[in-house]
């Protein structure tokens, strides 16, 4: 495929430093493939403390995320960015307050990762995430969600490990008892609904499809980059 001269510059509003990191590297190393060997979009990267974040969760307060989200915003807008993503999925839940306000387009990574299950057919999708996430409504209201004392325990690992870039081989042993719980529930694919979770568990590893939502979401940026949105 012969892609343009001057792929739109991608910003990508970080939360937490491992998904954000991998995004990162999945946009720059995979965009060899549109671009030509050592070549990808410009990319700029803005993050708040993740206890910003974590202080705004705590207290359920979405303005107050949408308000870190869209400060990151204009910051990359204001350096070249004219396409924006946000590698975490818990704080999509800001995206009502954050999208009226915002200088420049977003992908929605649940919008990406639903039209990955479509596409490969997936008819009953498991969820893991944080407990903010899986208790949300940022994926449909059909995808499973494991049990109370799972959500627990899936938050644990990825608040006090996984954001921490400690992979802990017990918990990887956890997570995969969690998807074999949602394969005998009938689902067909499980969702990676926290941005640092495909650095532990995926397809490898994982008794059931994967839908990776870390590297789902870089890749529609390069294809949004080099097909001109955001121009």
């Amino acid at each position: 495929m012969n892609a343009p001269p001057d792929p739109r510059p991608i910003g990508i509003v970080a939360c937490s430093a491992e998904g954000a990191a991998l995004c990162y590297r999945t946009v720059c190393v995979e965009a060899a493939q549109w671009l030509g060997p050592h070549a990808h979009p410009e990319v700029a990267m803005h993050s708040h403390s993740l206890a910003d974040y974590v202080r705004c969760l705590d207290r359920n307060d979405w303005p107050g995320v949408a308000g870190l989200m869209l400060d990151s915003a204009r910051k990359l807008a204001a350096i070249g960015a004219r396409l924006l993503i946000c590698p975490d999925n818990t704080i999509h839940q800001a995206m009502p307050h954050v999208l009226p306000r915002s200088p420049l387009p977003w992908l929605h990574i649940a919008e990406v990762v639903a039209t990955e299950a479509a596409a490969r057919g997936f008819r009953r999708i498991g969820l893991t995430g944080t407990r903010w996430l899986v208790d949300s409504a940022v994926y449909p209201a059909d995808y499973v969600r494991p049990g109370a004392a799972e959500r627990d325990e899936v938050h644990r690992i990825i608040m006090d490990e996984l954001v921490n870039g400690v992979f802990a081989p017990a918990s990887v042993a956890t997570l995969q008892r969690v998807i074999d719980g949602l394969r005998e529930r009938g689902c067909d694919a499980v969702v990676l609904g926290c941005t640092e979770l495909p650095l532990v568990i995926g397809d490898a590893n994982a008794n059931l499809p994967t839908l990776d939502s870390t590297r789902l979401l870089a890749r529609a940026a390069l294809r949004a980059s080099v097909q001109g949105i955001g121009r």
